[in-house]
């Protein structure tokens, strides 16, 4: 049976059994209050209990059947009204099926459980058109970068076939340098996979090792790129995987370093706890940009200045990776640009519980 019909029967059954309740408070009445033999009416006519009784019977059968006639109309009737916003719900539910996400219930009306529930949907169903835009343009700008390299092999490949008193030695370190680009392109994509599955130990991290671990590891690319690393911080645990978070931090601090001023520029990070949460900053020196600019970085394959890939450039994928770690470990990634130019990035991470804090 349908859920309106259910409705139906459940309203008739209940408006049955008040109206049985008060014929037999009625039939209770005359049992107990009129007498055997007492002159009710006008006449030499004098009804007795046992009259009123036997016509009270049939009475009462014809206002059952009236209540269970009006109780299944009235039933339809009101279960129709009740369940209309339903109904909705259920066909932008179908709609959603077939791909149709920009569709919105929209229900109007007081604040009810059905209002709510279409609320929520509604909410639902932003988010997951969001995510599916997302991933398209993901998968569309995945689809080009990863052309790129395979493009440029072919392309060398095409020179040497044709000319070939080409220097072979010039070509392989070509081949390689754009093989590595497609290998380092093909891991982050890997990794983005990994931690959108979640798929990972949870284990007690200090912060501010991971960021003395991910600094030694980059110091070289920073000497040789004349930018000054400094690290400084409380005590900052976390629960969660420490591959992940080491690759997270390391991918802030690379960011830091390319994105830089060339010979005099400085990286500052910072690890912080505060009530509830751990904080990992990492801020560094560089041109000026705009809130919009900023708003966008974290995007995949999108870079601060252009898309030319110059010396450690990275594949575009790094303050994305970032995010993803981030939103893996129930925290989330916060970018704001410094005043005198360059980034200030901000991870904050669930505090690990025992773990003390102090307000800064």
């Amino acid at each position: 049976m349908s859920v309106r019909l259910k409705l139906t029967l459940s309203y008739a059954g209940f408006l049955m059994v008040a109206g049985a309740l008060l014929l037999a408070t009625v039939w209770v009445f005359l049992l107990r209050y009129v007498p055997d033999h007492a002159n009710l009416g006008p006449g030499p006519f004098t009804p007795t209990r046992s009259d009123l009784l036997e016509a009270f019977a049939p009475r009462a059968a014809q206002a059952l059947a009236v209540l269970l006639l009006v109780g299944l109309a009235g039933g339809w009737f009101l279960a129709g009204r009740m369940l209309a916003p339903l109904t909705r719900i259920t066909l932008a539910t179908r709609r959603a099926a077939t791909g149709e996400l920009s569709h919105r219930i929209d229900l109007d009306g007081r604040h009810d459980e059905f209002r709510e529930l279409a609320d929520a949907f509604d909410t639902m169903l932003g988010r997951l058109e969001a995510h599916v835009a997302e991933q398209q343009r993901f998968a569309a700008n995945a689809s080009h970068e990863l052309r790129t390299p395979l493009a440029v092999t072919q392309t060398l490949l095409d020179l040497a076939r044709k000319d070939p008193s080409r220097d072979t030695g010039e070509l392989v370190e070509r081949l390689s340098a754009v093989n590595t680009r497609a290998i380092e392109l093909t891991q982050a994509l890997l990794l983005l996979s990994r931690t959108d599955q979640g798929s990972f130990t949870h284990e007690p991290v200090d912060l501010s090792l991971v960021a003395e671990e991910a600094t030694e590891t980059l110091l070289p690319l920073a000497e040789r790129r004349g930018v000054s690393i400094q690290t400084s911080g409380d005590v900052a645990t976390t629960s969660g995987s420490p591959a992940l978070l080491l690759q997270m931090t390391t991918n802030l601090i690379h960011n830091a370093i390319v994105h830089n001023l060339a010979d005099r520029g400085s990286v500052q990070v910072t690890t912080s706890v505060q009530p509830t949460s751990t904080l990992l900053t990492v801020e560094n020196t560089g041109e000026q940009l705009t809130p919009q600019l900023v708003a966008t970085l974290a995007e995949p394959f999108r870079r601060g200045t252009d898309r030319i890939h110059a010396d450690h450039s990275g594949v575009g994928l790094g303050l994305a990776i970032v995010q993803h770690i981030a939103r893996a470990h129930a925290g989330t990634l916060t970018l704001a640009p410094r005043p005198a130019g360059g980034l200030c990035v901000t991870v904050r991470l669930p505090l690990l519980r025992g773990q003390p804090h102090t307000d800064r």
